[in-house]
């Protein structure tokens, strides 16, 4: 029996997963959270085989709480659910170690197949998602102007990036202004949409 622990904060597709893998005689859910840092205090007590993961969930992201979960569970398997839309978060997560992804529109019986690959230690790429996730490439962005825009994304001021990372406005204002012609968008509200979906911040 493959022991499954469900990380998914919305009701109707956590309900439908559920439902799902019940209908699998070798597939039993053993837990079932709503937030990002419920997920290794659920696991640490069920010890389930694979851990299902939705991507975006609050208070902790899907992405940190797995890879905490893979140090502190490291027999436990981590299977990420995610869109075709974010490649960035792919790469994060292979760069964190986990191997098995699921994307959120696939048909409903890849899920238990999905399941038992990911229980037998193997991988599950959709290849689809892997190259979407490898066409952004290397991040174009200096290191400050990787921090710089990390700040902004944050909702700081130009000028509370200068004071907290001892720099003038100005030069602040340089390296947006550099970030967001080196990532092609229009404006620094488009520079950190671009730069989090390639998973360069």
């Amino acid at each position: 029996m493959i022991r499954v622990l469900l990380a998914e904060d919305m009701l109707m597709i956590r309900s439908a997963l559920t439902a799902l893998l019940r209908l699998e005689p070798d597939i039993e859910v053993a837990a079932e959270v709503t937030r990002g840092d419920e997920i290794v205090p659920a696991a640490l007590r069920v010890r389930p085989d694979v851990a299902i993961v939705d991507i975006d969930l609050p208070v902790v992201d899907g992405i940190t709480a797995a890879a905490d979960l893979l140090g502190r569970l490291p027999e436990c398997r981590i299977l990420v659910l995610t869109a075709l839309g974010r490649p960035g978060q792919v790469r994060r997560a292979l760069a964190a170690g986990i191997e098995a992804f699921l994307v959120k529109d696939a048909p409903g019986e890849r899920l238990a197949d999905a399941v038992r690959r990911t229980a037998q230690g193997l991988r599950v790429l959709d290849p689809e998602l892997v190259s979407a996730a490898m066409a952004y490439g290397e991040s174009p962005l200096t290191p400050r102007e990787t921090l710089v825009l990390r700040e902004a994304a944050r909702g700081l001021a130009a000028e509370e990036i200068a004071a907290a990372q001892h720099l003038s406005a100005g030069t602040v204002r340089n390296y947006l202004t550099s970030a967001i012609a080196k990532t092609g968008a229009r404006n620094k509200i488009d520079a950190i949409r671009v730069a989090e979906d390639a998973g360069w911040l």
